[in-house]
């Protein structure tokens, strides 16, 4: 019988720990979970879960958006992209429109989707008619788009890619000389999809304990217990706690249209710079629709900001782990989900903005936890 939440709560009080203990999630749905579910109040005061680079809306180029709004507004084109796409700010003047929903708002013909499969269905019924498919998203989100591309898409569909890989960013991490954690919380879906094998060198390079979890707050304390254990005893390894859905080698079907489809290059994270293998980009077989390739670049050098997070906003160091949300300079006043200053702000995965919708309002100091 599996064991409850409270089970492993009840576990976890029972373990020998340090003073402080740092354990990171990399995944916005894990945050999510833990928030909603009061998980940081419920564990030992000394445990401290500090949410990671797990929302690909929050990371998405600045350059990436610019260049979505600048082809809906300035092509005779259909621009279709995930939903939550449509609110992230660009940096531009306060006259200029800096988000697809403006752009939307001001005329040019923007459309929310759920699925790559909505994509090819809205370009079949409109084959006069250009549609650019703005992909934004880390490897669940990716390989969906990698099987439409593969399966074969209207002449009329382009794609607008802004791809990501979710370890290369913790690699960076565990590399930098400023490590903010002690143990690593891996994604359940990333997991599903490219396998827990990706996983092993936060043990084997770093020996920092690791557990892939679920969503439920079962599998979430169930995977923290794990990483607690291991740190008590000293014996880091990766753990499974998603064994249900996570198998080795992942999704064998998922990986192969990754791998005929898309190659992996070096890429920009808004905020955070360039990240050796973090992206995908299409193969030259798939040139003829490549966004990037048939239509103009509007990012010229005289306006692009490669990178860079709006004023006062502070939602790289979240994401990297280095701060709360509620202590970006800007958390609630102005940033708000209602009028979002940074991308943090706007996602349902980004940590600012299930912060806030889980009760935080004000900026505070957690620190002293």
């Amino acid at each position: 019988m599996a064991l409850s939440a409270a089970d492993w709560l009840a576990r976890i009080r029972t373990l020998d720990l340090p003073e402080k203990v740092r354990i990171m999630n990399v995944c916005g749905g894990h945050e999510r979970s833990i928030t909603q579910a009061g998980l940081r109040g419920a564990l030992p005061p000394n445990i401290e879960l500090i949410p990671g680079p797990g929302c690909p809306v929050c990371v998405c180029p600045e350059e990436d958006v610019y260049q979505a709004i600048q082809l809906a507004t300035r092509e005779d084109l259909t621009l279709a992209t995930f939903g939550d796409m449509l609110r992230v700010p660009v940096n531009v003047r306060k006259n200029e429109i800096r988000s697809l929903e403006q752009a939307k708002a001001a005329g040019a013909d923007v459309v929310p989707v759920a699925s790559p499969q909505e994509v090819v269905a809205l370009a079949r019924a409109n084959p006069d008619r250009r549609l650019v498919f703005f992909a934004a998203g880390f490897e669940t989100t990716t390989a969906p788009v990698a099987a439409m591309m593969a399966q074969g898409v209207p002449d009329n569909l382009l794609l607008l890619l802004s791809g990501r890989l979710t370890w290369p960013a913790v690699s960076m991490l565990l590399n930098s000389g400023e490590i903010g954690f002690d143990a690593l919380i891996a994604p359940g879906h990333v997991g599903t999809v490219m396998g827990p094998e990706e996983w092993e060198f936060v043990v084997s390079e770093h020996g920092v304990p690791a557990a892939i979890a679920g969503f439920d707050s079962g599998s979430l304390m169930a995977s923290m217990y794990s990483v607690l254990r291991q740190l008590q005893d000293a014996k880091p390894f990766l753990d499974n706690c998603y064994p249900s859905v996570v198998q080795p080698g992942g999704n064998p079907m998922a990986r192969k249209f990754l791998d005929d489809v898309m190659e992996v290059m070096d890429a920009t994270w808004r905020g955070i710079g360039t990240i050796p293998g973090s992206g995908f980009t299409l193969r030259p077989d798939y040139a003829e629709h490549d966004a990037q390739k048939v239509l103009p670049d509007y990012g010229d050098e005289a306006r692009r900001r490669v990178g860079e997070m709006p004023a006062g906003c502070d939602c790289a160091r979240v994401v990297l782990g280095r701060i709360y949300p509620d202590q970006c300079r800007i958390f609630s006043a102005p940033c708000t989900p209602r009028n979002p200053v940074g991308p943090c702000m706007v996602s349902d995965e980004g940590a600012c903005r299930i912060w806030w919708s889980s009760g935080r309002r004000t900026r505070l100091e957690l620190a002293a936890k």
